[in-house]
């Protein structure tokens, strides 16, 4: 046996959803090798590291089924919040994205999964990448993440990339290649979504997908965009569009989905399609969420959500918990029932029910023997966790990423007492400014402040 995180709640998200009040794990060759009492786990196993869990709260590694890992993070907090539509996707992030090197890629991926694994989160869904997806995974597997990439590409008559059908299939087919399903970053198909591909692109990517044996992400719907621009060129709504495409599946993760209507939604539940759920980058952009989002009703009827955080000019902060919370208080407020979609319902998407919505619930999601040993301990000795309460209440409504202490994928240390351990961090912090003020120089963009910045050193 080679680590036992020892004494602390842990909350299991196993079947019954048990807690082990002063509970231990047991962690062999990066697996879940026994979850039980700490007395029995210590005894049994006197030669295993410990690692102490006393006043904490121990759980999943958590899922973000949505985030992008270029572009953004290198400029966040530098898009200004009063845009119109589509001027902060045209007049910042194609830009932005035009110019990112490879170096910009692995250093911006490299920032956000340091954010990432410090706010508990051990898998990240990456939403694609432009030219240099292998840096990117180079960025994840250097912090110790795990997670899912892709290539975009697409097939429309201008934009950078731009590539038949068959060569847009041929490199998501090399990152599939490169990164195949199983290890700690897998490659999927990944397109932009949207209305950027062809309907022979569409389905091509769903078969590749389906042959295989991965996933398959897309954006779709954030806006009343999609649908006007899917009707008005092929009279359908898009997942009706797509569905007699033949591109839903379980094999299907879409980002967003939030202008969807009662067909569409019908659609989404018959065919186990899944969606990334990112309530914060509706807020933020005014995207009308709260008015016409209804992913609080698909989970109701059975479907398959996730959550996620988006971009780092969008949702802004990758952390699960703080967006577990908004998910579940939209559900509660937009239908002013606050006996509906509770604290424990929303704790499973980000768990659970989250790794079942990326088809990875028999690796991870739950504290389960035989799975990926990715775990997250909560020091519950700060003001929001004293005194202590119910433990889901707690997580969802009390407390948010900065509880993390330490972090553990397949069993290997990432976090250490709210620090990461595998990358020399205070570097990339470093490194962060200067490459940022690069970009934004290349980029033609500078920053417009609201407030007046004055030099006063």
């Amino acid at each position: 046996m080679d680590l036992i995180i020892a004494g602390g709640d842990v909350v299991t998200m196993n079947e019954t959803r048990q807690v082990l009040v002063g509970g231990s794990i047991a962690v062999s060759d990066g697996l879940i090798a026994e979850v039980g009492s700490t007395r029995e786990l210590r005894a049994a196993h006197p030669e295993a590291a410990v690692i102490d869990a006393t006043d904490c709260v121990v759980t999943p590694g958590m899922i973000n089924a949505h985030q992008h890992l270029t572009g953004d993070p290198l400029v966040r907090s530098c898009i200004p919040d009063l845009l119109a539509p589509g001027v902060s996707i045209f007049g910042w992030s194609v830009p932005i994205h035009a110019e990112h090197t490879a170096v910009d890629d692995e250093l911006s991926a490299t920032l956000s999964a340091i954010e990432s694994a410090q706010n508990g989160v051990t898998t990240v869904v990456e939403a694609g990448t432009v030219a240099h997806p292998d840096r990117v995974a180079k960025a994840m597997q250097s912090v110790g993440i795990r997670g899912t990439i892709g290539t975009w590409g697409w097939d429309i008559e201008q934009g950078p990339f731009i590539g038949t059908v068959s060569e847009v299939l041929e490199r998501q087919q090399a990152v599939i290649d490169a990164f195949p399903r199983g290890g700690l970053v897998e490659g999927w198909v990944t397109l932009v979504g949207h209305d950027l591909a062809s309907d022979e692109l569409l389905a091509g990517a769903a078969d590749l997908a389906r042959s295989a044996g991965t996933g398959m992400t897309m954006h779709l719907s954030p806006t009343s965009s999609d649908p006007e621009r899917y009707l008005e060129r092929t009279g359908k709504r898009p997942v009706t569009h797509l569905n007699d495409l033949g591109v839903l599946g379980p094999h299907l993760l879409l980002a967003h989905g939030v202008w969807l209507d009662d067909e569409e939604i019908d659609l989404v539940l018959a065919t186990r399609t899944a969606i990334a759920y990112c309530p914060w980058a509706y807020l933020r952009l005014g995207q009308g969420v709260t008015r016409v989002g209804r992913h609080a009703e698909i989970v109701e009827r059975g479907g398959r959500i996730a959550l996620g955080c988006d971009a780092a000019n969008a949702g802004d902060v990758a952390d699960i918990l703080r967006t577990a919370a908004l998910a579940a208080g939209i559900a509660r407020d937009g239908r002013i029932d606050p006996q509906r979609f509770g604290a424990h319902q929303v704790f499973e998407l980000a768990t659970i029910a989250g790794a079942e919505a990326i088809g990875m619930a028999d690796r991870i999601g739950s504290l389960e023997v035989g799975k990926q040993a990715d775990i997250v301990i909560h020091d519950a000795t700060n003001w929001g966790w004293s005194p202590r309460g119910d433990v889901g209440l707690q997580l969802v409504w009390g407390t948010d990423g900065r509880s993390v202490r330490d972090v553990f994928v397949a069993g290997n240390a990432v976090i250490r007492d709210g620090a990461c351990v595998t990358v020399d961090a205070p570097e990339v912090r470093r490194s962060s400014q200067a490459q940022q003020t690069s970009l934004l120089g290349r980029a033609g963009i500078t920053i417009p402040h609201v407030w007046p910045h004055v030099d006063a050193r």
